[in-house]
C-alpha cells in the first residue's frame, strides 16, 4: 500500500509538472449538510440559504453542496432551497439522508441511505455522482471499507475527498449558543476567530501538500451549510482572494491527480492529506495538532474574551 501511494504520488507530481504549475494556489469550496432547515437566531432558513448563495454569486464561485436530504431537502418546504443551489449552477453531491456514522450502522444501511439521497438529488441539474462520507469516515472494518469502495465503483460514484478540513461547525455551535443567550451580542470576536481559523487551516494544509506531494495541490475546502457561513462566507471568500489564492470549481479540483489516491480515512474529520501522511508513517508537522483539535484552540481563545 505504501509503495503504491508513493508511486502514484510521484506520477501525480510528474503529471502536474508536465502540464505546467498553476500560477496561484487553487481551492474549491464545498459545503456539507445542506440545505439545513433547522431554526437559528438572527436568520430564517430561507435567509441563511440565500445569504450563502449571494456570497458565492458575488465572488463568481461555483461550489458544491453535499446534500443530507433528511435535514430539510426532502420536505416540500426544503426542496426549493436545494433547487435554488441547482438553479444557481452549483454542483449537487450526496451526503446521505440522516448523516449516520459508518462505524455505527451496518454497511447495508449506509448504502441504503446513499441510494435514497441519490433518488432525490439525481433529478436536479448540477447533480454529480459524488459521495462525501459523513464525518469523513470510510469504515472501521475491511468489510465496510471494501464494501463501500465496491459500491461506489458499481454505481459510478466517486469519493468526494476533502484536503482542507475545517471546524466551522464548532464555531457555529458557539455562535448559536452566544446568540441564544443574548440576541444582541457583539459577534465580532467570533467573526475574527473564524477568519483566522480558515486562514490557518488553508496555510497548514498547503504546507502539508508540499511535504507529501512536493507541490501545491488543488485544495478542496470543507465547510457547512450553517448560520456561521450565512453571516461570513462573503468575508471568507474575500480573505481567500486577498491571500492570492484562486477559487476554482470542485470539478476542476477533483481533476488533480492527488484525488486518485485511496487512503482509508478512519478518523473523524480526517482529510485526504492527513490520511496520506499517516499511511506513510509521518507524524503531524509542527503546529499540526491544530488540524485535529476540532476548533479547541479557537474556542479557548473566545473563552478568554468571555464568550
Amino acid at each position: 500500500m505504501i509503495r503504491r501511494l508513493l508511486a502514484v504520488s510521484t506520477l501525480a507530481a510528474a503529471a502536474f509538472t508536465a502540464t505546467g504549475a498553476a500560477h496561484a494556489q487553487t481551492v474549491a469550496i464545498t459545503m456539507d449538510d445542506g440545505p439545513n432547515a433547522e431554526s437559528t437566531p438572527r436568520m430564517t432558513v430561507v435567509e441563511r440559504n440565500q445569504a450563502i448563495l449571494s456570497a458565492l454569486a458575488k465572488h463568481h464561485v461555483q461550489a458544491a453542496l453535499f446534500v443530507t436530504s433528511g435535514y430539510g431537502a426532502s420536505t416540500p418546504q426544503g426542496l426549493p432551497l436545494l433547487q435554488a443551489w441547482s438553479k444557481a449552477g452549483h454542483a449537487i453531491g450526496n451526503h446521505t439522508v440522516t448523516h449516520p456514522d459508518l462505524e455505527k450502522v451496518s454497511l447495508a444501511e449506509y448504502q441504503r441511505q446513499v441510494m435514497e439521497c441519490d433518488r432525490l438529488i439525481s433529478t436536479l441539474p448540477g447533480y454529480q455522482k459524488w459521495l462525501r462520507f459523513t464525518y469523513l469516515r470510510e469504515g472501521n472494518t475491511p468489510e465496510k471499507i471494501e464494501g463501500m469502495r465496491n459500491f461506489l465503483l458499481e454505481h459510478g460514484y466517486r469519493n468526494a475527498y476533502v484536503s482542507a478540513d475545517t471546524s466551522d461547525w464548532r464555531l457555529n455551535e458557539k455562535l448559536v449558543e452566544v446568540l441564544k443567550k443574548n440576541p444582541n451580542a457583539d459577534l465580532s470576536p467570533i467573526r475574527t476567530a473564524y477568519l483566522a481559523h480558515i486562514k490557518q487551516r488553508l496555510l497548514a494544509y498547503r504546507e502539508l501538500s508540499q511535504q507529501l506531494q512536493g507541490r501545491d495541490i488543488a485544495q478542496v475546502l470543507l465547510m457547512h451549510h450553517n448560520l456561521l457561513n450565512a453571516l461570513w462566507l462573503d468575508d471568507v471568500l474575500s480573505e481567500i482572494e486577498e491571500m492570492g489564492w484562486k477559487i476554482i470549481s470542485p470539478a476542476e479540483a477533483f481533476a488533480d491527480p492527488v484525488y486518485k489516491l485511496e487512503p482509508v480515512r478512519k478518523a473523524a474529520g480526517q482529510s485526504l492529506l492527513l490520511s496520506l501522511g499517516r499511511i506513510l508513517g509521518l507524524g503531524l508537522m509542527p503546529g499540526g495538532e491544530r488540524l485535529v483539535d476540532d476548533g479547541d484552540y479557537e474556542i479557548a481563545e473566545l473563552a478568554k474574551k468571555g464568550l
